[in-house]
């Protein structure tokens, strides 16, 4: 293997320092007032009905629950999306299932 040259150790120098600014600064920023206690994270609930207080309920009560349900409903809602746009795609004749390889 060649050595590196002096522009790539540089370079590597100074991604090795941003880095390291990047992490730190936040901590040295956030260091200037007190420690206040714990934060709690909850959903405001007081004017929420249906679905939207079922999910602001599940997000105070069980977060690995609502991760979880959060996970699901973005994955049914991609794949209605993606079979919508088949459907509209086949009306207006568009054939994407098969691809001829012409070279």
């Amino acid at each position: 293997m060649k050595p590196a040259s002096r522009s790539h150790r540089v370079a590597s120098a100074l991604v090795v320092i941003f880095l390291v600014l990047v992490r730190v600064s936040p901590a040295l920023c956030a260091a200037a007032a007190p420690d206040e206690g714990k934060l709690v994270h909850v959903a405001d609930t007081r004017h929420l009905t249906g679905f939207s207080l079922f999910i602001a309920n599940l997000y105070n009560t069980d977060r690995l629950l609502f991760t979880i349900f959060a996970i699901g409903l973005t994955a049914a809602l991609g794949l209605a999306l993606g079979l919508l746009m088949d459907a509209i795609v086949a009306a207006i004749g568009l054939d994407l299932g098969r691809r001829r390889v012409r070279e």
